[in-house]
């Protein structure tokens, strides 16, 4: 792909869609910058960095908490320092846990410190970096990419699994892709939105199989995908001449979950037999 930029920084890389993607701007001739959690995933950052570097290719492991605006303003003041510029920052960084606490976990009893966690992981964290890559383009006139990963969650909820505070920060996600592009794209600055469904991927091993056969009964295509059907995308997107008439876009790649799917008929007891109560 001759048209792929040269510097790309990937948030929560460590491992799933984001290791698989920054394997794939390596071997496609790109430097990566590899993100994890501080005090987390620091050896699996490493080992992605170093597969990255046997393609020939610059990859250095940046620890910083995405949550926290200080952190990300730190790490990308460091990538642009280390690498002369970003051309296209992948904001990968997210995830789901259940309400804690109270009565089925549900919002009425749910700590307000939770709803601030998630938002800021899902959809706050994806801003912070966003506006300083962003500011780094326009200052060095690069016509760069910013591909943001949502989840099919932002288009259908998923009640019984407890996730409204990450459903709201992924759909705000979808929207901040909106605002932002149709704002940058006059600086030739792309930025659009994966959204994938459930892919199978080491986080899947916290489903039990009879909820992995209760997530399939509602994705049309009759099953998850991999990691191989969301990267191509991704790589797509990062494409300087292929994708650079698509602003503003969220592109689903759920088995067709999010147009004729809900994860509505999860039940709690079949949540119980699985992981217990809390």
């Amino acid at each position: 792909m001759e048209h792929l930029a040269k510097n790309v920084l990937i948030t929560g890389s460590s491992r799933g869609i984001g290791a698989a993607a920054a394997l794939a701007f390596a071997k496609q001739g790109c430097n990566v910058g590899i993100n994890y959690h501080n005090g987390g995933s620091s050896n699996a950052a490493e080992t992605v960095a170093a597969q990255c570097r046997e393609a020939g290719v610059k990859a250095l492991v940046y620890a910083a908490d995405v949550r926290k605006h200080d952190d990300c303003k730190r790490m990308l003041t460091d990538f642009v320092q280390d690498f002369g510029g970003i051309d296209v920052l992948v904001n990968n960084a997210g995830g789901a846990l259940q309400i804690p606490g109270g009565s089925k976990g549900e919002f009425k009893d749910m700590p307000m410190e939770y709803w601030e966690d998630q938002i800021n992981l899902n959809l706050n964290s994806a801003a912070y970096c966003s506006r300083y890559a962003v500011a780094d383009m326009v200052e060095r006139g690069t016509k760069g990419k910013i591909i943001n990963i949502s989840s099919v969650h932002s288009q259908v909820t998923w009640v019984h699994r407890r996730m409204l505070p990450y459903s709201a920060g992924k759909g705000g996600l979808n929207m901040f892709t909106k605002a932002l592009g149709v704002e940058v794209i006059k600086y030739g600055i792309n930025v659009n939105c994966i959204a994938p469904g459930l892919i199978y991927t080491k986080i899947a091993d916290r489903y039990c199989p009879e909820e992995l056969a209760s997530f399939r009964r509602n994705i049309p295509y009759g099953d998850g995908g991999t990691v191989d059907d969301v990267v191509p995308m991704i790589l797509f997107l990062a494409d300087h001449e292929k994708s650079k008439f698509i602003v503003g876009q969220t592109i689903f790649i759920d088995g067709g979950q999010s147009i004729d799917g809900s994860m509505e008929s999860m039940n709690f007891a079949l949540e119980e037999k699985c992981h217990g109560k809390e």
